[in-house]
């Protein structure tokens, strides 16, 4: 799977996008269809501590699947992210 990682108006570290292609590999468990992944890391300007926006597009064939999610650190933003899209792997199998 392809994994392309856009960091918006700030630039992310190594850590951070090992930890995204880390939890993003273990989605082909669910669907080896999986073509590739869009990720796209957001910083809103707002007086609230969760102002970190993860969004996740995945493609299959002839599908893509979505999930966005606000948070207080990227790290958690993604791990809601993968969650969710793992539940829409298992409900697109079923």
């Amino acid at each position: 799977m392809e994994i392309n990682i856009q960091s918006i108006h700030f630039d992310a570290d190594i850590k951070l996008i090992d930890f995204i292609e880390k939890k993003l590999g273990k989605l082909e468990t669910f669907n080896n269809k999986v073509i590739n992944a869009e990720v796209f890391l957001r910083v809103e300007n707002a007086s609230d501590t969760a102002n970190k926006i993860t969004e996740i597009k995945l493609h299959l064939p002839g599908k893509t699947l979505f999930s966005k999610e606000q948070s207080k650190t990227f790290e958690e933003g993604t791990d809601e992210c993968v969650e969710s899209l793992r539940r829409q792997l298992r409900k697109l199998k079923d």
